[in-house]
């Protein structure tokens, strides 16, 4: 159809129906909408892919800066814990029980039957059987709260070190074991005869 002018001489009968058809025609008739050219549209394109192309470098700028920061959390489930508790020194003040529903304020007021927070998202908890995610996410918050107060409590010259990463890789290393223990005990209830 092109310009929307053209809408009056422009037939669809093949795409639309005939009563549909002349209500589309009638609009564009009274329509108060404005032309869109050609380089209009080539320009909010250019827009669009400038934008997509600084989220990109955003997201890589993130990633290194909070890998820096905050290396032992960024290894479990990432940085998005700091942005919402507001700051490292902050979230290493929280127990690991409100690390684990961080970010679940509206289901913990709206009394809803699942109160998951942004930790429920990481990689490990979603490797869990279903009936032992609960159960996982226990497991991820309380490393997770070890992980944090580490990152906030070492110096940045330190985090570097061997026993700062060594921690990380520990802390991986415990919670890989803990759902492969969960693993096998979910196995073992669904064995007839011993549910």
């Amino acid at each position: 159809m092109g310009l929307r002018t053209n809408a009056s001489v422009t037939s669809s009968e093949h795409i639309l129906p005939e009563e549909l058809e002349l209500t589309l025609k009638a609009a564009t008739q009274i329509s108060m909408g404005t032309e869109i050219s050609d380089s209009d549209i080539h320009q909010l394109c250019d827009q669009v892919i400038s934008i997509s192309l600084y989220r990109t470098q955003l997201a890589e700028y993130l990633k290194s800066r909070t890998a820096a920061i905050a290396p032992n959390l960024t290894a479990l489930v990432g940085a998005r814990l700091i942005s919402h508790a507001g700051s490292l020194l902050s979230l290493a003040e929280y127990p690991a029980s409100t690390v684990q529903i961080l970010g679940a304020e509206k289901a913990l007021f709206r009394a809803l039957k699942t109160k998951h927070g942004l930790i429920y998202h990481a990689s490990l908890i979603g490797q869990a059987p279903p009936k032992m995610k609960g159960k996982m996410a226990r497991i991820v918050a309380t490393k997770v709260a070890l992980s944090i107060r580490v990152d906030a409590l070492t110096d940045a010259d330190s985090k570097s070190d061997e026993s700062a990463s060594s921690i990380r890789v520990e802390n991986r290393a415990k919670l890989e074991k803990h759902l492969l223990d969960l693993e096998s005990q979910a196995d073992l209830w669904q064995i007839p005869g011993l549910q």
